[in-house]
């Protein structure tokens, strides 16, 4: 699938460092503003379209950014659609309406829906086929420190100076991605020269790889059933389990740590596509038991262990169907690949928030805990036939063949020096 001759590590880490850090700015005014909004009195209602804004251009324009993504100079891609963010979001900073700001993110999200699957993209381009697992184990620690540090920075920043200076601050983070633009040297787009774009872009779609397809199905739907504790937790941690807010943040942060660990666990193993399906598989299930498991424990200590344990599972089950979607991707297809694996993801989370929601406003929070995670079993069992039926039929290799030094899948704009994510 078109990999390069030789890792260029530097690479990986500006890919994922920029994607980090516009995270961190992202999730850092997304909770200054719903700091903002719930002091200024506004709904339940205004607070969900502030979460949700920024996921539904992803969803909806999935189509057209992927094709975008696999045709346009990468360079062009990042460094525009970083310019135009880090505007918009200065706009958000000054303005005053919840529609307005409504408005203003999803104008941002139609530029993730643009950047997103272009950096996805551009990582297996930066390695060699071997060492894909460990960027992407790089990718995912990094998106998981900026995560971490998001909601500190956020309460810091609109405690001491109001909600302006943290979306100015986001506005400066975008710039990360067309600075990572400018000086990644790994390009791709049918006008960049580069190997992935001397060819035209190959039809793919995810339906016609049945590893792929069950793998996209299993994740989406159990999203759908189990995200809506998100909007959960913290009337668990805190309204059930009495826990204090200092708690509630650190065992958000120790799921987060433990994403970490389990990605890297992931990345050191050698695994075929159809035993890293398997193990997909089972990552699932567990962070679904894990789910179910919070909703009987009697004090919140109860939850170190089982944070740590779906913190882990969750990270390797990231590598996982990145290292999938990489692999088993046609290489000028990869931008429409993770264009619509990511708006199966997002459409679901989406799905997921609402339910939550609403089946909050009728049932305790541990029924919704339980019934989730439970369902969340049930759902990876039901769709464990056809993804376990893939991986036995799948006779991929643990990792495609690298192409030798000045072949077609070697971008000649990008001579590869000798030599993770997320």
């Amino acid at each position: 699938m078109s990999f390069t001759s030789g890792s260029r590590w530097s690479d990986v880490v500006l890919a994922s460092g920029a994607a980090a850090i516009s995270r961190c700015g992202d999730f850092m005014a997304a909770t200054a503003l719903v700091i903002a909004l719930q002091e200024r009195g506004a709904g339940s209602a205004a607070v969900a379209a502030v979460l949700i804004a920024a996921m539904v251009p992803p969803v909806v324009l999935a189509r057209w950014t992927g094709r975008l993504a696999d045709r346009v100079d990468s360079r062009l891609i990042l460094v525009t659609a970083g310019l135009v963010q880090s505007a918009v979001c200065l706009a958000l900073a000054y303005a005053s309406g919840t529609v307005a700001i409504v408005a203003l993110l999803a104008v941002l999200g139609c530029g993730l829906a643009l950047t997103q699957p272009t950096l996805a993209a551009l990582l297996p381009a930066m390695v060699r086929a071997e060492d894909l697992p460990r960027a992407s184990a790089i990718q995912q620690t990094a998106n998981s420190i900026g995560l971490l540090v998001a909601p500190a920075l956020a309460g810091v920043l609109v405690g001491q100076f109001g909600l302006r200076l943290p979306l100015l601050v986001d506005a400066l983070t975008y710039l990360a991605i067309a600075g990572a633009g400018l000086v990644i040297r790994t390009r791709r787009g049918a006008r960049t020269g580069a190997a992935e774009g001397t060819v035209p872009a190959p039809a793919f779609r995810l339906r016609s790889d049945p590893l792929l397809w069950a793998m996209t199905v299993l994740i989406g739907a159990v999203i759908a059933v189990v995200a809506g504790v998100n909007v959960g937790e913290v009337f668990l941690v805190r309204g059930e389990l009495h826990a204090s807010a200092t708690a509630f943040g650190l065992l958000s942060a120790l799921w987060l740590a433990s994403m970490m660990i389990g990605s890297w666990l992931t990345a050191g193993r050698r695994l075929s596509d159809g035993r890293l399906g398997i193990a997909l598989l089972i990552t699932i299930t567990a962070c679904c038991a894990v789910v179910a498991a919070c909703a009987v424990v009697p004090a919140a200590g109860w939850l170190v262990p089982l944070f740590a344990i779906g913190g882990a599972t969750n990270g390797g089950m990231s590598v996982a169907a990145n290292v999938l979607l990489s692999r088993r991707v046609p290489a000028g297809a990869r931008g429409r690949a993770f264009a619509r694996y990511g708006a199966v993801g997002n459409a679901a989370s989406v799905v997921g928030f609402l339910l939550g929601g609403a089946l909050l406003a009728v049932l305790p929070v541990r029924v919704l805990f339980a019934g989730a995670g439970l369902l969340g079993v049930v759902v990876a069992a039901a769709l464990a036939v056809p993804l376990v039926r893939a991986a036995i039929a799948d006779r991929a290799p643990a990792a495609p063949p690298t192409p030798p030094p000045g072949s077609a899948a070697a971008s000649p704009a990008s001579p590869a020096p000798t030599s993770r994510s997320s």
